[in-house]
Parts: structure tokens; sequence; C-alpha cells
């Protein structure tokens, strides 16, 4: 038997305040003491309340700054998401709240945010929460937008990613249109919904060819450096090796390229590496990385776009935007030996 929705009368039968207090706290209204509101929003948080939607005519703008989430160190992928976010924002007139850096990732705040009454929404950087936190953020009425979204999510909160699937078929299309046959993949971890489009896409590009997708080609691991030259060790001492390797960004890409050398191989003479992201990084290697180009500084500037269209109230006809992706071919990558 489904359970029946809970009502503010619960909330307040359970937290032993008056309705009027509940009510206050969902709508983010009038004088409400600290501890009694955090209170509440466990109440609400737990028994699944939605806050009341706006009735009657055309519902005021929501002001307040805007919360922006990235639980990652600031550099080159994640720096220039936030930097884009930042600037869109300065020029719509919003104020940005960061929560940044690596140590971020273990702190509880998506339950805290409705309650902070000087937010008016936020951007969400490749969120680690499960997505059941995000449903119930959403369920609470607080405006926010995703970025790259790790796991899939509900069709009623918005979201801007890359074409992860799209950029991914093209780079092993191009390579099999070098003559490459055996490639490896260095992919990101399994539960990530960017390295699942992205496996899909290496095996369209796979059966357009008419190869058939081999397992043992494939490595899941974290998108670093010290993980790529790992994952690239494996794959090279395979016999017979792979004459390809496509990397889930460019920095396991450069993982790759020093296992390579470790083992004297010359690149792209005697095996082909392929990066995703286009970073600077990837132009400063020797051979500069073949890459997919991913729309970094315009997926910040999308979302901002999204979340100000909630802030003021608008309908929002595209919840999911994926935005394309652009091959960039360079001198690591050439037809198989």
């Amino acid at each position: 038997m489904p359970r029946a929705r809970a009502t503010v009368r619960d909330v307040a039968a359970v937290t032993g305040v008056s309705i009027a207090t509940v009510s206050r706290v969902l709508n983010q209204a009038g004088s409400v003491a600290p501890e009694t509101r955090r209170l509440v929003e466990q109440a609400i948080e737990e028994l699944g309340l939605r806050a009341p939607a706006p009735r009657g005519g055309t519902a005021k703008p929501v002001d307040g700054a805007v919360y922006v989430r990235c639980p990652y160190v600031l550099t080159d992928y994640f720096g220039l998401i936030v930097s884009s976010i930042a600037e869109t924002l300065d020029r719509h007139g919003r104020q940005v709240v960061l929560n940044a850096g690596e140590a971020a990732q273990h702190e509880r705040v998506l339950g805290r945010l409705p309650g902070q009454r000087s937010l008016g929404g936020a951007i969400l950087i490749l969120p680690p929460e499960p997505s059941d936190e995000l449903v119930r953020l959403s369920a609470r009425r607080f405006p926010f937008v995703v970025v790259d979204p790790r796991t899939a999510l509900p069709p009623d909160i918005p979201s801007v990613s890359a074409a992860h699937h799209s950029g991914a078929r093209q780079l092993t299309a191009y390579l099999t249109g070098l003559g490459h046959t055996r490639i490896g993949v260095i992919a990101g971890p399994r539960e990530w919904l960017a390295a699942d489009a992205r496996l899909s896409g290496h095996s369209a590009a796979l059966a357009d060819a008419g190869i058939l997708p081999d397992p043992s080609l494939i490595r899941h691991d974290q998108p670093t450096t010290r993980h790529g030259y790992r994952a690239a060790c494996e794959l090279l001492d395979l016999d017979p090796r792979p004459t390809a390797l496509v990397a889930f960004n460019d920095k396991a890409a450069v993982g790759a390229l020093e296992a390579a050398r470790e083992r004297g191989l010359s690149v792209p003479r005697d095996v082909s590496i392929a990066g995703f992201d286009d970073l600077d990084l990837s132009r400063a290697t020797t051979p500069q990385l073949t890459t997919v180009r991913q729309p970094l500084q315009e997926m910040g500037r999308m979302a901002v776009s999204l979340l100000i269209r909630l802030l003021d109230r608008h309908d929002l006809e595209a919840l999911h935007v994926e935005l394309a992706t652009t091959l960039s071919p360079r001198a690591s990558t050439a037809p198989p030996p």
C-alpha cells in the first residue's frame, strides 16, 4: 500500500511545534528560532513533505545569493566551470556563496540549504551525494541546477552536461578510421553517468566499424594521472597489446603517456593515445594529445541561465541540457603500426 503524503499537521505532531510555525519554515517567512527551524527542517526531510507551490498570479522572483557547491580542488577542469558560473552570476547581480575543496565532499549540506534565508538557489557541480538526497532537496522546492551529474537524475531536476556519448563515439570512430581495431579504454568509475555514456559511445563506434567490443580491453579507475598510468600499464602489458588507448580525461591520458615511455613505446608510432576534456594540459604534452573538447565554460553559463529562470519563476521546457563536444585531433594519434 503506498505511503500517504505527509502534511503540515504531521510535521507539527512529530516536532511538537505549531502548524503555523511549520508553515513559516516551509515558506521561509516569519521569525523562527534557529533550533526550531533545524528541528522542523529535519522532520520535513524525513517525512518527505513538499513545500507549497506559489498560488495566484505571477509569483515574485526569488532573491538571495547562489550557493555554488564544487567539492573538488579548483584546478583547470573545475576552475573553468566555477569561474564561468561566478562571472555570469555577477552579470545578473547575484552574489556567490562558494563551497569548494575535497574536504567539502564529507559535509552534509544539502538538507540545510532551504533553511538559509540568504540563499535563493544553488548550482551543484558533479555532486557526490546520492540521487535520493537531490530528490529530497527538489521536493522542498529549493531551486537548484546540477552541472555534470554523477548519477542519473529524475526528469524534473534541471542539469547541464556535455554530450559524453557522441564525443566518445566521434573519438573512437576517428581511431577506427585510422585503422585501429584493438583499442584499450581507460574508463572512469563504474558508477559515474559520464563513464557509462562514454563507454556506450565507444561501443557504438566499434559496432559501426564491424568490431566486437572486448571487455578485457576496459579498465575502470579514477580519472587521475596516477590511476591512468596504472590502468595503461595493465593494458600495454597485454599480449597482444592494444594499438590505441582512449582515456577518460586528459589527466589519465598523461599517465598513459608515461606508461608507454617506460616500456620504450613511441607515441604514436607504436601506440596511439587520446584523452577527453581538451584542457591546457593536452597541448603541453609531447606529443600533444588528441582529445575531445568539453565546453566547460558554456556549461557554467548554461547552468546559471537555467537557475535564473527558475528563480524568476519561469517554466523550463529543457530540463536536461547536453552541450556538443568537438574532436581535436593532434599528434598523439596515427595509423597503427
